[in-house]
């Protein structure tokens, strides 16, 4: 197995208030391999953009890194100083965020703004940077690109001004890409246009990909292995093909449960009852008890820690390193849980009706 692009090792990361210090991420760990895209999928509150921000050094105070590591090709960068990060950030990390109009200087020509980025990071004289810009709006499907280069964000459409974002994510040929809800502002049709380019650009460049996202359906296309996060922590990992059809945890089960199929009648939506608890207020033992149908007596008390699980391979073509193995945090799948009811085996409980999202 190859060493992965992206290490994270019990991952903390606290808030400091007037109440307390409020525990944001609590022990989250993962690996992504070189070419492979990690979804991370979750409720807003679940953590993904704050897990985002951690890992690319943009945590807004008063938010910080409290315990874990995390390595960038072997390299420990969470303690690195910030000027050192700062040099990490475009030239090893690329980020594209869900509105492209908050990444992109309104005031700028788009070409500039890569060109900056290209010669921030790399050797090459202007000239040599804009052919290099030009190159990469064409890489990325902008038709034109010697006359688009020179317009200004406001004179492209939402799915261009995200081709854009992500040439810029591109410019300095980053080892990892962190896309935080790329496709959340785009109409479906442009939405599965950035699905398919990131999906190219990744398996071209050998680039490692953390998807965020709420959307099950971009998981599904686009993603090699799925996080599930809930209240900070990481409830389910594994190939997507077995998350998707067959998740384990209860509140994996929810998620694909709530997602309307073309099949389905006119009765009313699954949904998972209750709500995502605030930092001020997450319940004891294991955080999502309050909302779980299948919720007993160890659940109230003993968080779950992750249980390894039998999981499909991973998709073909990615990288060895992608074949992590896959977890649950979950006493249902505890042997040493006596007083725990019979597993559901990963069909879903009574209150939850999951179909099968279509994996490519």
């Amino acid at each position: 197995m190859s060493e992965p692009i992206l290490s994270v090792r019990d991952l903390r990361v606290a808030f400091e208030t007037r109440r307390g210090s409020l525990p944001a991420i609590d022990g989250v760990s993962f690996d992504i391999g070189r070419g492979e895209i990690l979804g991370v999928v979750g409720e807003s509150g679940a953590g993904k953009s704050v897990t985002g921000s951690a890992v690319i050094g943009l945590l807004d105070p008063p938010g910080r890194i409290v315990g874990g590591e995390i390595r960038l090709g072997g390299e420990r960068i969470d303690t690195l100083p910030p000027e050192r990060m700062r040099r990490v950030r475009g030239r090893r990390i690329g980020m594209i965020f869900q509105d492209p109009l908050t990444s992109l200087d309104p005031l700028y020509r788009v070409g500039e703004q890569i060109v900056e980025t290209i010669r921030t990071h790399t050797d090459l004289s202007a000239r040599a940077a804009r052919t290099r810009a030009i190159d990469l709006l064409a890489e990325v499907g902008i038709p034109a690109p010697e006359r688009r280069i020179d317009g200004y964000p406001h004179e492209f459409s939402g799915g261009m001004r995200q081709r854009v974002v992500i040439a810029l994510a591109l410019a300095a040929e980053p080892e990892l890409i962190i896309a935080d809800e790329p496709t959340t502002a785009l109409d479906v049709s442009v939405q599965a246009q950035v699905i398919t380019l990131l999906k190219r650009l990744c398996r071209e460049h050998g680039t490692a990909v953390m998807l965020v996202t709420h959307d099950m359906g971009v998981i599904a296309e686009a993603a090699d292995r799925v996080a599930v996060m809930y209240s900070g922590r990481i409830a389910e990992i594994g190939p997507v093909e077995a998350v998707v059809r067959n998740p384990r945890h209860p509140y994996a089960v929810g998620l694909m449960g709530a997602i309307p199929t073309l099949t389905q009648g006119s009765g009313r939506l699954a949904q998972i009852p209750g709500a995502m608890p605030r930092l001020t207020a997450i319940p004891p033992g294991c955080a999502f008890h309050p909302r779980c149908p299948k919720v007993f007596g160890r659940c109230r008390v003993d968080r779950p820690e992750p249980i390894r699980t039998d999981a499909a391979p991973a998709r073909t073509g990615s990288d060895p390193a992608s074949s992590s193995p896959s977890a649950v945090a979950c006493h249902l799948y505890d042997p040493d849980a006596a007083d725990r009811p019979a597993p559901a085996g990963g069909e879903p409980p009574v209150a939850f009706h999951a179909e099968p999202l279509q994996v490519r």
